[in-house]
């Protein structure tokens, strides 16, 4: 599928061992806490179905069964790049097929794919080894099965938990352990709830994205070029520059009016997602997670802090910016949605793409009461 002549042009395997072999190393645990860390993480994974649940009134339609169509993995930061990279390749097809037949008919594009496949699988792992060691959970609502990685039977989601990741934080932060782990699992919870309880948000999601890389016009040599930038930075060398000195993002791809908007409405889906989620697990917290105060306010210091120059210029870089952006103005939109009409009238932004917010009634959730519940501001 993104191939020419047998050479692919992300050598995704070289990805995978690049990000493997830089990934900064976990912190130091015995084996008898390591699985104990991975027990509890998979038993608050669990209880949090319940919270979440009774806290939103939102339920999948098989939630009488059970919810065995999206499988909770405790993973270490190796199989986090894994299934990472499994979701990119699968995620990337259209554009990659479209920058194939592009360089197929380029000078030289057999030897361009040889060499820049193998350039782009060391810089993509190059990266992934900096997120690697940030994440903390991740709900894949693209995930392909792997070897080493099971899926959901019927193509839904995976909710992926980084123990190495979360015990490094626990420990950063002085707080406690059994308290942060449920807490960050209410997070990841929210999300596979928000999936698995809306079914349509997926295949919405994914058209919006398809719909987004279809619209791409960027030549191999400037995608190459791109991570090359994001690579240097993380090499320590000076992060490319816009005009006023801000830092510029992978995500700048955008080249037509009509990707512009598309992003718009994505960012808008991801801020109510991340927000929501935000909104969840301090509003379930006080009743199940006794430290939750002290763990949001350390944890809001560290989001917002980073750990120094380079990690701030990467994080400009990656767009990471922006998603720390989206939880902010999410939760707001969400707590003021909550407060006019209530958990019910909330969840009226899950009756169809129709009802999601746009990305300026993120700003003034009044706008959007209006438009949906037809209420004004008195």
């Amino acid at each position: 599928m993104t191939s020419v002549g047998g050479t692919e042009m992300v050598d995704w395997k070289l990805a995978v061992a690049t990000a493997t072999r830089l990934v900064r190393p976990g912190p130091e645990v015995s084996r008898g806490e390591a699985r104990e860390v991975v027990a509890e993480l998979r038993r608050h994974a669990r209880s949090s179905e319940e919270h979440v649940r009774g806290f939103t009134g939102m339920a999948p339609p098989e939630a009488a069964a059970g919810n065995g169509d999206t499988p909770v993995l405790v993973v270490d930061r190796a199989g986090w790049i894994k299934a990472n990279v499994a979701g990119f390749r699968a995620l990337l097809g259209p554009l990659l097929e479209k920058m194939q037949d592009r360089r197929s008919n380029m000078p030289g594009g057999a030897v361009f794919g040889t060499v820049g496949g193998k350039v782009t699988g060391v810089e993509l792992g190059m990266l992934l080894s900096f997120l690697a060691s940030r994440v903390l959970g991740q709900y894949e609502t693209f995930a392909p099965v792997t070897g080493d990685l099971p899926g959901a039977p019927a193509g839904g989601g995976r909710l992926l938990l980084v123990a190495p990741n979360i015990v490094h934080v626990e420990r950063e932060l002085e707080v406690a352990p059994h308290d942060f782990r449920l807490w960050v699992c209410l997070h990841e919870e929210t999300h596979r709830t928000q999936f698995t309880a809306v079914p349509w948000l997926r295949d919405h999601i994914q058209g919006e994205i398809h719909t987004f890389l279809a619209e791409t016009d960027v030549d191999p040599a400037t995608l190459l070029e791109r991570i090359r930038q994001a690579a240097q930075s993380f090499a320590g060398g000076n992060p490319p520059q816009e005009e006023g000195g801000g830092g510029r993002s992978i995500v700048d791809l955008v080249q037509t009016p009509a990707q512009r908007e598309i992003l718009a409405r994505l960012t808008a889906v991801m801020s109510l997602l991340e927000g929501h989620a935000d909104y969840v697990m301090d509003g379930v917290g006080p009743q199940v997670v006794p430290t939750v105060a002290e763990i949001r306010e350390k944890f809001q210091k560290r989001r917002a802090s980073g750990a120094g120059r380079l990690d701030a210029a990467l994080r400009k870089l990656l767009g990471l910016d922006a998603k720390l952006r989206q939880y902010r103005d999410g939760e707001r939109f969400v707590r003021a949605v909550v407060d006019e009409v209530g958990m019910d009238g909330f969840n009226r932004v899950w009756t169809s793409p129709n009802t999601l917010p746009t990305k300026a009634e993120i700003a003034k959730p009044a706008d959007w009461v209006a438009r949906v519940h037809g209420r004004t501001e008195a």
